[in-house]
């Protein structure tokens, strides 16, 4: 299907305002082709790029983002990126895991340069969650958006009720740059419908972790409709919008979910109710059973199964303010109970620069350290893809971090009890 483009958008495609600019826009054109789009609309909000990393090897990447500054481009809003990669300081890592990590990332702060000279919010605007009030890139409802990373799609799509498709790398940039996206799949209303309906059936709150990858993996791309989880969150407060942004993520991951409602909860299913559900929907029953099957079927990655634990990840996505407290608090009151003054596995939490330099200001802070626990803003997928680092016993709760590496997957419940009683 040919797009119908405006006079201004065609004189952009036949190279009227630079060739560089005309290569964006023809690329624009083809992705919504492929994807049946009749036209391009407008973004409103400011961009998030997926790609943060200076990999040594991604030597196009390089080539690309440079041809953009010299045509003297930049994206039309300050834009924020997904984490960096190292952080020496506060995740452990060998000598020799820090030198591979220094060659495998040596084009880092070259790369931040780029990105800045294209629109980079600032210094701290290196997140997966960068939805989160601390960073300041918080989608309205409605607003249409040219993002990629999948947990911040998912995410503004869900609980924001902004409108963005699950782009990928360079195709947000582009966007955010023209300031225009295809119009297909997400954005449109038709494409919002939910094909899926999912009844949970829990006799107790579910792992938000496992209740996403249980929905992603059924559902894979579509849009699930979820009655009775309203029984357990009440409204969208802090504690929900952070449950929901890790069921989220455990979906997007597990499967390609870039979209879900959940009954009298998230915005439009607040607002429209079951009339989101598309005719000849299915249904998907998750009780206890099934979400202990889902997550007896996680395969252990380790070369011994029984290793001991070397390192400990919560929070991929970045957690919360929030969230940070009652970690601080669950590890102290752990702690208490086991007997040990520090955590017996090397553990680190995740977070926004931003939320951890509000996070710094509170007492809970020097609370955190004092048990041992590590505070870093990288992401810890990043670390995992160093070769030396990805053979290392890891645990996590995080369902994106078990599905992208070795990592082994653990209940909240069950770090926290490895992390300070070193048991099971």
């Amino acid at each position: 299907m040919a797009m119908k483009l405006t006079s201004q958008e065609q004189e952009i495609l036949d190279g009227k305002q630079g060739k560089t600019l005309q290569k964006v826009m023809r690329t624009l054109v083809r992705y919504g082709e492929l994807f049946g789009a009749d036209r391009l609309i407008d973004v409103k909000g400011s961009g998030h790029l997926v790609t943060s990393f200076g990999i040594s090897l991604m030597t196009a990447t390089f080539d690309v983002m440079q041809e953009l500054i010299d045509a003297g481009l930049k994206t039309q809003q300050p834009f924020t990126v997904d984490p960096r990669p190292i952080d020496n300081k506060n995740v452990p890592s060998g000598v020799i895991q820090k030198i591979v990590a220094s060659i495998m990332y040596g084009k880092q702060k070259e790369y931040e340069s780029q990105l800045k000279a294209l629109g980079l919010k600032d210094d701290n605007a290196f997140t997966c969650a960068c939805y989160l009030p601390q960073v300041g890139n918080t989608p309205g409802k409605g607003d249409v958006l040219s993002w990629a990373e999948s947990s911040a799609v998912v995410y503004a799509n869900s609980v924001l009720g902004a409108r963005c498709n699950r782009n990928s790398a360079f195709i947000d940039l582009f966007g955010s740059i023209l300031g225009k996206v295809p119009y297909f799949g997400l954005l449109t209303d038709e494409g919002r419908k939910a094909t899926w309906v999912i009844d949970v059936r829990c006799t107790e709150k579910p792992e938000a972790q496992i209740l996403g990858s249980a929905i992603g993996l059924k559902v894979v791309e579509d849009v699930p409709y979820i009655k009775g989880l309203d029984k357990y969150l009440h409204s969208l407060d802090d504690s929900s919008r952070a449950y929901l942004k890790d069921m989220g993520a455990a979906a997007a991951s597990n499967g390609a979910v870039g979209l879900y409602h959940v009954e009298n909860i998230t915005p439009e299913a607040v607002d429209q109710g079951e009339s989101l559900i598309a005719e000849g929907y299915k249904i998907y029953v998750i009780d206890d059973a099934e979400l202990e099957r889902v997550k007896k079927s996680y395969p252990v990655m380790w070369k011994d199964e029984n290793a001991k634990p070397a390192l400990a990840f919560i929070g991929c996505p970045h957690l919360t303010l929030a969230q940070l407290t009652e970690w601080t608090e669950k590890i102290e009151e752990s702690l208490k109970i086991s007997g040990n003054k520090k955590v017996v596995v090397n553990t680190v939490l995740c977070s926004a620069p931003d939320v951890i330099a509000e996070f710094k200001e509170k007492p809970e802070y020097s609370r955190l350290i004092a048990t041992g626990a590590k505070l870093t803003y990288i992401c810890p997928l990043m670390y995992m893809n160093n070769p030396k680092c990805k053979t290392m016993p890891v645990i996590t709760c995080s369902n994106k971090l078990r599905t992208y590496t070795c990592a082994k997957y653990g209940t909240e419940d069950d770090i926290l009890n490895q992390i300070t009683k070193g048991g099971e």
